[in-house]
């Protein structure tokens, strides 16, 4: 038995989680990142590893990351500068969109400026039939033209999405065989290779996401590659995926967008996890890192799972654990706008030179400098005693903030903190009203390094009555790593009517899936043990604009049993509308087949018992609801279980802080969990 390591990059912070599987303990880590030397944080955490649990590279059996490089590349549109060539006549896909305002009730709002602007947009002369037939060959002289055009602007890279791509590669193929011949210095994806499922819009958008995070993604990943290989590791990484599961590194340098959400996926596969060993079943897990905030729901255990989850200012049309990320991170620097407007994000301090109180040459406020300012801070060393802070830095930071706002400095740290609160407040409750749920029924689990610091006050302003704080929230996405499984989504577009007629094409189409995906385990990602399928098909009445997906038998389909299919099909549209047509045409638009291979779980540690109220190492004197407060200081490693605490209180601990004012009280669970509540709302 050996190692299993997980390992989750952030804006900021490098996150490491090892299990040891004989001992059955966790060691955890947090480094500060390179992002000018990408791959560096990687060989200084396996260091500092290697020191601290005398662990031999040969030893590791399992490498899994995680990163949000993905989305922080589109949150701060930081990415590759791209052209899209689409079918002459149908330039506008990304302009038009799906002609919807961006807020329903806002007559002020606008859409964002597509990642592609228009005058990168441009038309080759094809056309294919809706059924996928030839309608006008590619005309290759009008490739070679949109390609000079697309040189001319200086792109790394060019995406092709033609019309009815999804019904038949062909042409998309073609464009990207003549690119890739003619310019070679250019990276070119295709929609079909991408998502080959119908509607242009989103079709396209998902393959422009992919190519956008690309470069990052490509140089990252390699540098870990090299990083591994250096330090002596034989097992091959893996990366984890949008959808909560693992693949090939290999495989993610090319489907960069199923690991946009990678390091977010992971944070909420930990999250529930957590949840699970507190025995919470419904949760909304709140992962602040250095740059981001993201937010997901956990119901009955399972976390959510959708398409066109919002990455930024974007929708992302691929199978995903639903996180909604907003550009509200530790790090996130706070501004004053030109109408005196106190702004926080969505630009971020990283890591590079980092928030002001880390002493690292940052010179502007940011969501932690607030806290360092209000007292929260300060007691410890951060990130595994490699981070100090410096409030006097913090507070000149803030100050200049301050100024501009007329206030002083301690309330211009609560402003910030505010500010912050309310943007993930607004999300939330979009979120419940999406799911149809009463938030307050629900647990709330904040982890990151920034989350324990922000968690009491979100879950006092949205009415959440119980708080779980991990026993490690700054690492519980790279925990999340160490128990993904091995995942893949495969996808079918049929359009058919549920007749009598669709058995044959439903049965066709489910072996071929079934073979992709076996295929896809077996050869690419070099796993021979259990798998699971899930079967599921996208499907409305007729007539109906958008689907629901339904869970599906693969006996219902291999049995002929079209019936059954049908009758699924009624009874989730009555639980989700309160209305169903038994008498109506139904249809299949997508069949989907999830492929999950399963990884072994770690089981975590009891730790020893207490009684009472938790020790403290004194009082600190820290600043919220506009006055000075005395809480209690107390050191996270001292806690035992079963010892209880009252706010107010900063505990302090090697990868966060937490934060706990008044109204709030808790316990240590079994294994080192604290369940904190809200004493006004229980």
């Amino acid at each position: 038995m050996g190692y299993r390591v997980g390992v989750d990059i952030g804006g900021t912070f490098i996150d490491f989680c090892v299990f040891d599987e004989a001992a059955q303990a966790l060691t955890t880590l947090k480094v500060l990142t390179t992002p000018a030397n990408p791959g560096a944080e990687i060989m200084t955490g396996l260091d500092r590893l290697w020191d601290a649990a005398s662990i031999d590279p040969k030893d590791i059996e399992s490498f899994v990351h995680g990163s949000t490089i993905g989305v922080n590349t589109v949150i701060q549109r930081k990415g590759a500068r791209m052209a899209l060539f689409a079918t002459e006549n149908f330039s506008d896909v990304l302009e038009v969109a799906r002609l919807r305002m961006a807020e329903s009730y806002s007559l002020f709002s606008s859409r964002p400026e597509p990642l592609i602007t228009r005058e990168r947009v441009f038309g080759v002369s094809e056309r294919l039939h809706a059924n996928g037939g030839v309608l006008r060959p590619l005309q290759e002289a009008s490739v070679l033209k949109a390609l000079a055009q697309a040189r001319a602007k200086n792109v790394d890279g060019i995406i092709v999405s033609l019309l009815h791509g999804f019904r038949n590669p062909i042409h998309e193929q073609a464009v990207a065989d003549i690119i890739r011949r003619e310019a070679p210095e250019l990276f070119v994806f295709t929609s079909s290779e991408i998502w080959p499922v119908i509607r242009e819009y989103e079709r396209t958008t998902t393959a422009v996401i992919n190519g956008y995070i690309h470069p990052r993604i490509d140089a990252y990943l390699t540098s870990l590659e090299m990083a591994l290989i250096e330090k002596g590791v034989s097992a091959k990484p893996l990366v984890t995926k949008s959808n909560g599961g693992v693949m090939s590194v290999a495989n993610g340098k090319k489907s960069c967008v199923n690991m946009v959400l990678s390091g977010t996926a992971s944070g909420v596969m930990g999250g529930a996890f957590v949840a699970k060993s507190c025995g919470v079943k419904d949760a909304i897990t709140l992962d602040i890192g250095g740059t981001s905030a993201d937010v997901a729901v956990i119901i009955d255990g399972a976390p959510q799972f959708g398409m066109g989850e919002k990455i930024g200012e974007f929708p992302l049309y691929i199978p995903s654990i639903s996180v909604t990320s907003i550009g509200d991170g530790g790090g996130s620097l706070a501004w004053v706008d030109e109408f005196g407007v106190l702004k926080v994000g969505p630009e971020s301090a990283g890591s590079d030179p980092g928030p002001a109180c880390y002493g690292k040459g940052g010179k502007q406020a940011t969501i932690t400098d607030a806290f360092a300012v209000c007292g929260f801070l300060g007691h410890r060393d951060l990130a595994y005693e490699s981070v100090h802070i410096d409030q006097d830095l913090a507070v000149a930071a803030v100050q200049d903030v301050a100024q501009k706002m007329d206030r002083d400095v301690v309330g211009a740290a609560e402003a910030i903190i505010e500010i912050a609160v309310s943007g993930m407040y607004m999300e939330l409750n979009k979120i419940a009203a999406r799911y149809g749920v009463d938030i307050r029924d629900f647990a709330l689990v904040p982890f990151g390094g920034a989350g324990p610091m922000l968690g009491c006050f979100l879950a006092r302003e949205l009415g959440m009555a119980r708080i779980v704080i991990p026993a490690r929230p700054g690492v519980v996405s790279a925990l999340g790593g160490l128990i993904a499984d091995l995942k893949n989504d495969f996808v079918r577009t049929l359009l058919m009517d549920v007749t009598d007629a669709a058995v044959v094409p439903l049965k066709d189409a489910l072996q071929s899936l079934s073979e992709q995906a076996g295929q896809w385990l077996q050869e690419e990602q070099g796993y021979n043990g259990d798998v699971v399928n899930h079967v599921s098909a996208d499907m409305c009445y007729a007539g109906q604009s958008f689907e629901i997906e339904i869970p599906l038998q693969a006996a219902w389909i291999v049995d002929s049993d079209i019936d059954a299919v049908s009758d699924a099909f009624h009874r989730r549209h009555d639980e989700i509308y309160d209305f169903c047509d038994r008498e109506g045409e139904t249809r299949i638009v997508n069949l989907r087949l999830v492929t999950v291979g399963d990884a072994p779980k770690p089981v975590l540690k009891k730790i020893e018992i207490g009684f009472g109220p938790a020790q403290t190492k004194g009082a600190v004197r820290v600043w919220f609801d506009g006055a000075y407060h005395q809480a209690a200081l107390i050191e996270r490693g001292a806690l035992r279980a079963g010892q209880t605490i009252s706010g107010p209180a900063v505990i302090a601990q090697s990868d966060t802080t937490i934060c706990v004012p008044n109204g709030f009280s808790g316990v240590v669970d079994a294994v080192g969990n604290i369940v904190l509540t809200a004493e006004n709302l229980a």
